[in-house]
């Protein structure tokens, strides 16, 4: 069924002057419209292309349009006292008849006379459009019967002398954008693209109106339920004319068919409303494919299964390319109404599989058309079958009507459905392709939608990641675990962070910020900020300074964003914490002796940008086994929520024992998200940042440390204490190794050092670490030695002995260090 069955119908109102007479008030008329395709040939004949030119439309789809439009004949010249029904001449004017030649690049309009069966001669107004575009369709025909101005409807139209097509800009007239706006009403039915395609060359080309003199016309304008007012108004007058004859009316065959064809139409067009529903109810990806092949089972077909590209179930960019042989589809969703289980071991969904050419399924993939196949033949069962090796889906599908529907996006096939329909159900046909493509069209866009947002949603988590450290879990005298929680509000990026940098003395700064606001500007900005933090850690510089040089950056880099950052250095082997804060939610340290939790008292500061703010650094004494708590203000803080329950329920839960410090984490958050749910007040929609550090501190025996003058035989000595130290820890396979590079770093200390003697440092941890310290502050390099260089092979040796090495800049001066791994016990 036709989407122009019932519509296709032309209102003569007055859309010109207001005071204009006559055509203002002149009623409706049915309108014919009719679609020719590339070859030439009928591809949609509307109900009113068959009342006006008398051809059915079963048999006018498919033939050549010149032979169904009477072209023949040449319009006379105008005698403008001659009424225009004396004029004698058939055809619809050279016009069309050179477009249906297809020698037409322009629209063109014509009033003619022609004959046809039953009706004697009728008096056509047309309209023909030219087509271009990717579409089968070539050319639009409009057309009306002028005799129905003359006759007035139900007592309300008047008599009109004068009549003629024409075209104009559909703004020259009021109420244009709602005539422009249901234009698409009296198209066959197709794809939103392709009405979109045709209407905005119609309203390009001109608008068609009726023109009554120079300056009143009016526009052709499609209503629904006008044709049927002709229709019953058509029939009364046959009716009439037979009971002045003396004999019983003729039954109008199609006068129940219009009546069944309105019922299926108007259910179509619910169907189709209430799939529209059901689809698209979130932006999951797996949901919405669910949703899709729910939609049409049973009320549409017994069984869909839906294919979808590789690209799009891995929520990659959009697929390239038109599909081939080679292209693996990936059924994602199998609806049926069979009994249970029956299609589950033939047809699993995750399967992937290509299709090759012969099949209806290639064909709908490439050409991005529906495939209609009435009933599964044997033959094509078979070719159907043999692409599912060791498994006979013949019983399945031999002798059901199948139809194959694209799911397209942008022109581009991102999947398709496979419909089919039980053997004694009605089989599909050209009615249920159109509504099938509608469909696909409706799920297409759906999916689409899904498809992008998994798509964008996985750049977001790759960017967010690739911004945040992988912390090892254990540092220098410490554990360390933390936890991300992307945002639920305004996409998954968002400007939090937390860090961890080695510092020379076995330290270790731990760091947590949070950029205000979300998305990518901030995700960037807290991007540059981190790295920040990381050099100014690696040069050593106290917490307050830090935060002071970060501030002076952030004003450089704009006054767009603000952050907040929580900065603590952790000395394990003095046993203390260092910290400073730019306006971020203070810490919470877990005694380990008593489990007493409790929020630090810190400085508050100023949010990092403000600028002109100084900083302070508190120092704060620890034991070994106290736990650090540092997050962002997402985990405790919910809008319309007074912050200071977050952070309580924030010290309770961070004192609870757990059995791990992920453990310890999760329990962090489960309280955090119970006691915002408990008030009402939703979840989580900021993103979060968490960091724990379990300070277990360095024992005084696992910590040597001697001092050395400047004097280059100091080196030999050097050697010497680090063989017996490592000897008295029972680590006498680590002597050797540490010993030779201790003794090059105390000789380079030595030659560089100005005045300060040089400090040796031994520490066992999770390894071993050898820190060398003097008073020059110029870093030393890797150099290429030469066989005849003096210098340089010292760092050489360090590099390609050592588990890790490096350096940084200290306050007094530098340190040079490197690490050994610790044999197994």
């Amino acid at each position: 069924m036709d989407r122009g069955t019932e519509r296709d119908a032309l209102p003569a109102r007055g859309a010109g002057d207001d005071t204009a007479a006559g055509p203002a008030d002149a009623g409706r008329i049915p309108l014919a419209v009719v679609v020719v395709d590339r070859e030439g040939l009928v591809s949609h004949w509307s109900t009113g292309a068959r009342r006006l030119f008398g051809v059915p439309k079963d048999a006018a789809i498919g033939q050549a349009a010149i032979d169904l439009l009477p072209v023949s004949g040449a319009l006379p010249e105008v005698d403008e006292d001659l009424p225009y029904d004396d004029y004698g001449y058939d055809g619809l004017g050279p016009g069309l008849g050179n477009s249906l030649d297809r020698g037409l690049g322009y629209p063109a309009a014509g009033r003619a006379r022609l004959t046809v069966p039953e009706r004697n001669r009728v008096d056509v107004l047309w309209w023909a459009y030219p087509l271009v575009g990717p579409g089968r369709e070539r050319l639009l025909v409009l057309a009306a019967d002028a005799e129905a101005l003359h006759r007035p409807e139900e007592g309300d139209g008047l008599p009109i002398e004068r009549i003629a097509p024409g075209f104009a800009l559909h703004t020259d007239f009021p109420g244009a954008e709602e005539l422009a706006r249901r234009l698409p009403e009296i198209l066959p039915s197709m794809s939103v693209g392709e009405s979109t395609r045709i209407v905005s060359q119609v309203l390009e080309l001109g608008y068609p109106v009726l023109e009554f003199s120079q300056n009143d016309r009016m526009p052709v304008t499609p209503d629904w339920g006008v044709a049927r007012r002709a229709e019953r108004r058509a029939r009364r007058e046959r009716a009439a004319r037979a009971a002045a004859e003396g004999r019983a009316p003729a039954e109008d065959p199609d006068d129940e068919g219009e009546d069944l064809e309105h019922v299926a139409v108007r259910e179509r067009l619910e169907f189709l409303n209430e799939v529209s529903g059901k689809i698209g109810t979130s932006l999951d990806l797996s949901r919405t494919i669910v949703e899709v092949s729910k939609a049409v089972v049973p009320r549409f077909t017994d069984v869909a299964g839906t294919y979808l590209r590789e690209q799009v179930v891995a929520g990659e960019g959009f697929p390239e390319g038109v599909p081939d042989t080679t292209t693996m589809w990936h059924r994602v969703a199998v609806e049926h109404t069979d009994e249970p289980g029956r299609w589950d071991d033939v047809v699993p969904v995750g399967e992937a599989m290509p299709f090759p050419a012969h099949t209806p399924f290639f064909q709908c993939m490439t050409t991005g058309e529906p495939v209609l196949v009435p009933r599964i033949s044997d033959q094509l069962g078979h070719a159907i079958a043999s692409q599912f090796e060791k498994r006979d889906i013949r019983p399945l599908i031999t002798g059901r009507s199948m139809l194959v529907v694209p799911l397209k996006a942008r022109n581009v096939v991102l999947g398709f459905m496979i419909l089919l329909r039980h053997p004694e159900r009605a089989e599909f046909n050209d009615m249920d392709r159109v509504t099938g493509a509608e469909l696909a069209a409706r799920a297409g866009l759906v999916l689409d939608n899904a498809r992008m947002y998994t798509y964008q949603e996985s750049v977001a988590e790759t960017l967010q990641d690739s911004m945040l450290p992988h912390i090892p879990p254990r540092m220098a005298g410490c554990d360390i675990a933390t936890r991300y929680l992307p945002g639920t509000l305004l996409g998954r990026v968002g400007g939090d962070w937390f860090d961890s940098v080695k510092l020379p003395g076995a330290r270790t700064a731990l760091v947590v910020g949070d950029v205000m606001g979300h998305g990518l500007n901030s995700a960037a900005m807290m991007g540059q900020l981190r790295t920040a933090v990381q050099t100014m850690a690696a040069l050593d510089l106290p917490p307050a300074q830090l935060l002071r040089n970060l501030d002076d950056l952030a004003q450089r880099l704009g006054d767009t964003y603000l952050a907040t950052c929580l900065y603590a250095v952790y000395d394990p082997i003095a046993s203390e914490l260092l910290l400073a804060n730019a306006g971020h939610i203070p810490p919470v340290l877990v005694r380990a002796d008593d489990g007493r939790s409790e929020l630090l008292d810190l400085p508050t500061g100023a949010p990092i940008g403000v600028g002109g703010v100084p900083f302070e650094a508190v120092r704060v004494r620890v034991e070994p086994g106290d736990r650090l708590v540092m997050c962002t203000d997402g985990l405790v803080e919910v809008r319309g929520e007074d912050i200071g329950a977050g952070l309580a329920t924030l010290c309770e839960s961070a004192a609870h024992p757990a059995a791990s410090m992920d453990d310890a984490c999760d329990t962090i958050i489960r309280a955090l998200a119970a006691t915002f749910s408990e008030a009402g007040r939703g979840g989580r929609k900021d993103d979060v940042a968490l960091l724990m550090a379990r300070l277990n501190g360095i024992a005084p025996d696992d910590v040597a440390e001697w001092t050395f003058p400047l004097d280059p035989l100091q080196a030999g000595r050097a050697r010497a204490v680090v063989r017996e130290q490592l000897h008295h820890w029972g680590l006498p396979r680590l002597a050797y190794s540490a010993e030779l590079m201790a003794g090059e770093l105390v000789t380079n200390a030595v030659r560089h050092s100005h005045s300060r003697p040089v400090t040796l440092r031994l520490v066992r941890g999770e390894t071993l670490l050898c820190e060398v310290d003097d008073d020059d502050h110029e870093l030393p390099t890797l150099l290429n030695a030469g066989p005849g260089d003096e210098f340089g092979r010292g760092l050489r040796v360090v590099s390609t002995l050592a588990r890790a090495w490096g350096t940084s800049r200290t306050g007094d001066g530098k340190s040079v260090w490197f690490e050994l791994t610790l044999p197994r016990r």
